[in-house]
């Protein structure tokens, strides 16, 4: 393992970088990075083979830090302490972060089981999302434009590691989702049958809509089904990231009977 190098300038190039990504949603998009922070964050990418274009310690934890991350990173770099926090996104920071590359996807997976984001504007809601369809097997997620930036800095931390075994679309339009072979299912509180007495189709791709207005009228003509998730209790509706969790989980669990030896 090379000694990493040590960056004890506020002017540093990389630091500036990282000042950026840190704190602007959107400069992964002109930058072709992102950065993660925290033990969970970037153990998770490591889990899932991703190698770390850097690997940053703060210079008090470095001699503490576990030798895997800088024996996965292309390059490891030591920052002062009292430079270390303005590039923490975090309140408390955690002293270790990757800067990862954000892949590309080429082509969108006709028959994979799907998630679209129609307009999901909180960034909380899109990472809570994103780590429930990692969680019931939907490896595409598809976010139509007017969604939450996917890499963003509070849409990682939210979704606690999922994006690293996903395969992320943004910034897409209707047209794009012609290339999907599966049926499209949308929730509604309006139509549809319960939930639980679905049959549902599997693969499917599930579509969840803006916190406010729901999914477009032009995304509900191409559903091919409509479901509703009953709410005995008499609340008006709920909250979009709490909705996907259940259906998702639906979709998981009717596909795990399926499977079951009779």
């Amino acid at each position: 393992m090379t000694s990493p190098s040590v960056i004890t300038s506020r002017d540093n190039p990389l630091l500036k970088e990282l000042r950026k990504l840190s704190g602007d949603n959107t400069a992964y998009r002109k930058l072709g990075r992102c950065w993660v922070e925290g033990d969970h964050l970037c153990s998770a990418a490591l889990d899932r083979g991703w190698k770390p274009a850097l690997a940053l310690f703060s210079e008090s934890f470095w001699p503490a830090a576990p030798a895997q991350y800088a024996q996965e990173a292309i390059k490891s770099v030591v920052v002062k302490d009292m430079l270390w926090r303005e590039i923490s996104g975090l309140e408390s920071p955690a002293h270790v972060g990757f800067v990862l590359e954000v892949p590309v996807p080429s082509h969108l997976l006709p028959n994979a089981p799907t998630v679209i984001l129609d307009r999901v504007q909180d960034a909380g809601n899109v990472g809570s999302i994103l780590r429930s369809a990692g969680a019931f097997g939907f490896r595409q997620v598809l976010a139509l434009t007017g969604t939450a930036a996917l890499w963003s800095p509070k849409v990682l931390r939210a979704a606690m590691g999922a994006h690293f075994g996903l395969q992320l679309h943004e910034g897409l339009t209707l047209q794009a989702l012609d290339a999907l072979q599966v049926s499209v299912v949308v929730t509604s509180s309006h139509q549809g049958d319960l939930l639980q007495n679905l049959r549902l189709p599997c693969p499917c791709a599930w579509a969840f809509g803006h916190e406010g207005q729901g999914v477009s009228e032009e995304l509900m003509a191409r559903a091919a089904l409509f479901a509703r998730i009953g709410q005995p209790g008499g609340e008006e509706s709920l909250n979009v990231a709490a909705a996907a969790a259940i259906c998702l989980h639906a979709s998981s669990s009717d596909r795990m009977a399926e499977q079951r030896p009779l």
